[in-house]
C-alpha cells in the first residue's frame, strides 16, 4: 500500500528527501545540546576560566541556531512535499476514474469515490508530512537521547529501562483499541455525504413535498452516528496523556531521589550536571514517545483512508482496449447476436435477454416500452458503456469490444435522460460535442435543435453562463443545448434517450425533421415516452422486461401488437399515456 502511494510524490522526491536530512542533522545538534550543557555546568563548578565558560556558551547559541534553520526549512520543504503529494495523489485518483466504466462507478458510488478525493486524501498528506518529519525526528530522538543518556548519566539511564518499554507497550494498546472506532467513522462518512448529495440534488423535490423536517433528521442521524464513534475513538486515545504523564514524573523522581543520593554519597560536583542532564534528556525521551504516540495514532486513522485510496487506484477497468484495436467505425450499421445481459455476475436476473436485432446505417429507429423494460440498457451497449454477459454487439460490422473505445464513442452521440449541462458558457458546453466547431457551425446545430431563439433572447446570446448544473436553465432549453452539442459530433449513431420529453410536439417534430436533413446517414435511435416522436421512423421497437415484444414500422405495429396499440389509443384519444420511460 505505501509502495502504491509512493508513486505519487513524483517531482517532489527532492523535498521529501531534504526534508528527512534536516530532520537528521536537527536531532543530532538537539540530542548534543544538552551533552554540551553538562559540560558546561562542570567547567563552572571546577572554576575554569571564563573564556572557555564564553567558548562553551558561542558553541550552544551556534548549535541552537543551526537546530533552529533546520526545523525551520525542515518544515518549509516538508510542507511543500505534503501539498504536493496531495496534489499528484488526488490527480492520480481522478485520472483513475475517468478510466472506469459504469460497472466501475456502481461499485464504489459517486458519494464514497468524493469522500475518498476530499477527506481520505486529506488525512494521507496528514500522515505524510508526520512520516517525513516528526516520524523520523522522534524514533532518531529517542535513540539517540537514550544513548547519549547512558554516556552522560550512567546507573541513572536504567530508568528508560523500565519506563520505554511500560510506555510503547501502553500506547500500542491504546492505538489498537481506537482503531476499529476510526474505521468505522469513514465508512460512515461515505453515508453522511451520500445524505448530502441526495438532498442538494433533490432540493426543489424536497421542498415541493415540505420534507425539510424529515431531511434534517435523516442528515442529524448520520452526524450524530459519526459523533459517537469519533467520541468513542477520542475516549481511548485521550488514555495517552495520564499514561505519559505518570511515566515523566516516575522518570522526575527516580533521576532526583537516585541522583541526588549518588551526588552526596560520592560528594562529587558534577552531581548536578549529571542530574540537569538526566532530567533534560529524560523529558526529550518521554516528548518523542509521546510524538510515536500521536503518530501512530495518525497512522491509524489514515491507514484506512489509505486503504480506501488504493483501492480505488489498484481497481481494474471492467472495459479495457484490445492489444490491436479497429480505429475507423465504417458506418452506422448496428447489430445484436443473441446479446443477454446483467449488471452484476451475482445478480439474479438478466436486464437484457435473447436480443436480436439489424439495424441498417441510416435508419431512424424508436424504442418504445414501459418502466424497467431496459430501453435505456440496451442502447448503453452500443458505445460500450457496458459489455454484453452474453452474444455481441457489432457496430460498422466489428464486435464493440475489437474498437478503440474513445474513437468508437467519439463515433456515437448520446444525448441521456438526465441531461447535463457544465459551469460555463453556452458555447464552451457547445463544443463538447466538438472543440474545434466555428461560431456559424454552434449556430446551425442550434437552429436544427431548436435552441437558436431562446438562446439569442438571452442578453449575452452564446455568452450566457451557465449555472452549476444547468440550473438557470429550464428543462426544454437544457434538453435542446444538449442534442444541439450531440450534433456537432457529427456522429456515425446518435441516440436520444427520451431527451425530448420536456419539449413540446411541435419542437419535437422540427427537431426530427432538423435530423433528417443534417445527419441524414446517421443512424438514429429514440427512446421516448410519445408515439408521435417514434411513429414516422423506420423501425420501431417495442421493449417488455428486457425483451423486445414487438418490432416493425407504425402501422404494422397497429395491427399486430397490443401493446403499441394501446398506448397509441391512449395517447391520440386522451385517456392520458402510459409510462413509456
Amino acid at each position: 500500500m505505501i509502495k502504491r502511494l509512493a508513486k505519487s510524490i513524483r517531482e517532489f522526491k527532492l523535498s521529501t528527501i531534504l526534508t528527512l536530512c534536516l530532520m537528521v542533522g536537527e536531532v543530532l545538534i538537539e540530542v548534543m545540546i544538552p551533552f554540551i550543557t553538562k559540560e558546561l555546568i562542570e567547567s563552572i563548578q571546577l572554576g575554569a576560566e571564563i573564556i572557555d565558560v564564553i567558548k562553551l556558551g558561542i558553541l550552544l547559541v551556534i548549535m541552537a541556531l543551526l537546530s533552529l534553520s533546520c526545523g525551520s526549512i525542515a518544515g518549509f520543504t516538508g510542507a511543500k512535499a505534503g501539498a504536493g503529494f496531495a496534489r499528484n495523489l488526488r490527480h492520480d485518483i481522478f485520472d483513475k476514474v475517468q478510466t472506469y466504466s459504469f460497472e466501475n462507478i456502481d461499485k464504489f458510488s459517486t458519494t464514497s469515490l468524493v469522500t475518498r478525493l476530499t477527506t481520505d486524501v486529506g488525512n494521507v498528506q496528514m500522515a505524510f508530512m508526520m512520516l517525513i518529519r516528526i516520524a523520523v525526528r522522534a524514533p532518531l530522538m529517542l535513540i539517540f537521547s537514550i544513548i547519549m543518556a547512558f554516556v552522560a548519566g550512567g546507573k541513572l539511564a536504567f530508568s528508560f529501562v523500565i519506563i520505554v518499554p511500560f510506555l510503547a507497550f501502553g500506547l500500542i494498546t491504546v492505538a489498537r483499541k481506537a482503531m476499529p472506532a476510526f474505521r468505522a467513522v469513514f465508512r460512515k462518512y461515505d453515508r453522511l455525504n451520500e445524505s448530502i448529495e441526495e438532498n442538494v440534488r433533490g432540493m426543489r423535490v424536497v421542498k415541493g413535498f415540505s420534507r425539510e423536517e424529515h431531511e434534517k433528521e435523516k442528515f442529524g442521524a448520520a452526524a450524530e452516528d459519526i459523533r459517537r464513534d469519533f467520541t468513542r475513538a477520542e475516549r481511548i486515545v485521550a488514555l495517552n496523556t495520564p499514561l505519559m504523564q505518570v511515566c515523566v514524573y516516575f522518570n522526575m523522581v527516580f533521576v532526583l531521589f537516585v541522583g541526588s543520593r549518588l551526588a552526596v554519597v560520592n560528594m562529587t560536583p558534577e552531581g548536578v550536571a549529571v542530574i540537569s542532564t538526566m532530567l533534560t534528556y529524560g523529558m526529550q525521551v518521554l516528548m518523542q514517545l509521546m510524538m510515536l504516540a500521536m503518530i501512530y495514532v495518525m497512522l491509524t486513522m489514515s491507514a484506512e483512508s489509505a486503504k480506501r485510496i488504493v483501492e480505488v487506484l489498484d481497481e481494474q477497468p471492467a472495459l479495457e482496449n484490445p492489444a490491436n484495436p479497429v480505429t475507423e467505425v465504417k458506418d452506422g450499421s448496428i447489430e445484436f447476436s443473441d446479446v443477454s445481459f446483467k449488471y452484476s455476475a451475482t445478480a439474479e436476473r438478466y436486464a437484457l435477454e435473447d436480443v436480436n436485432l439489424r439495424i441498417e446505417s441510416g435508419m431512424t429507429v424508436g424504442i418504445l416500452g414501459g418502466t424497467g423494460s431496459s430501453k435505456s440498457t440496451l442502447v448503453q451497449l452500443i458505445p460500450r458503456l457496458y459489455d454484453v454477459t452474453e452474444g455481441s454487439v457489432r457496430v460498422g460490422g466489428v464486435d464493440v469490444k475489437e474498437y478503440d473505445m474513445e474513437i468508437l464513442r467519439d463515433s456515437v452521440a448520446m444525448v441521456l435522460q438526465k441531461n447535463l449541462l457544465f459551469s460555463g458558457t453556452i458555447k464552451e458546453n457547445l463544443r463538447w460535442g466538438n472543440p474545434n466547431a466555428t461560431d456559424e457551425e454552434l449556430v446551425e446545430a442550434c437552429r436544427l435543435a431548436q435552441a437558436h431563439d431562446f438562446i439569442t433572447s438571452f442578453p449575452e446570446g452564446y455568452d450566457t453562463k451557465i449555472e452549476q448544473g444547468g440550473t438557470n436553465v429550464s428543462g426544454g432549453q437544457k434538453q435542446r443545448l444538449c442534442i444541439a452539442r450531440a450534433l456537432l459530433k457529427k456522429p456515425k449513431i446518435l441516440i436520444l434517450d427520451d431527451s425530448t420529453s420536456a419539449v413540446d410536439t411541435r419542437t419535437d417534430a422540427m427537431i426530427r425533421a432538423g435530423f433528417r436533413s443534417y445527419i441524414p446517414e446517421t443512424t438514429k435511435l429514440i427512446i421516448a415516452q410519445r408515439v408521435a416522436s417514434v411513429q414516422d421512423a423506420d423501425l420501431i421497437l417495442v421493449m417488455e422486461n428486457g425483451r423486445i415484444a414487438a418490432m416493425g414500422n407504425h402501422e404494422t405495429l397497429l395491427r399486430d401488437s397490443e401493446i403499441y396499440r394501446e398506448v397509441y389509443e391512449q395517447q391520440t384519444n386522451g385517456k392520458g399515456g402510459e409510462d413509456c420511460e
